[in-house]
């Protein structure tokens, strides 16, 4: 899993069947000096993954997210997708290890 936070949102005008209805999110990442709060803005530069969003996340909030096979898994059927949003973080303590 991987921290991110949500920055946008994607409106497609037409998808696959499977995602007909679906809710896309475009995320940040999120690293050490973003968990940390050393950055202020909470976002760090670099991949912004855009993933499907089963659990309403909205702009702003921290959520984990997973990529690849994994993203899959909720899915009884073979679908397309690459990443998928799997908690809302409410509150998170983040401590680096040295």
């Amino acid at each position: 899993m991987k921290p991110g936070r949500v920055i946008g949102t994607v409106t497609l005008s037409q998808a696959a069947p499977q995602f007909r209805g679906a809710r896309w999110k475009v995320l940040g990442a999120m690293g050490p000096d973003e968990l940390s709060g050393k950055n202020p803005d909470g976002v760090g530069p670099g991949w912004t993954p855009v993933v499907l969003d089963q659990l309403g996340a909205g702009v702003g909030d921290a959520v984990l997210y997973v990529e690849g096979t994994e993203a899959t898994q909720p899915f009884d059927h073979p679908i397309p997708l690459d990443a998928i949003t799997v908690a809302l973080m409410d509150r998170y303590v983040f401590e680096p290890i040295d």
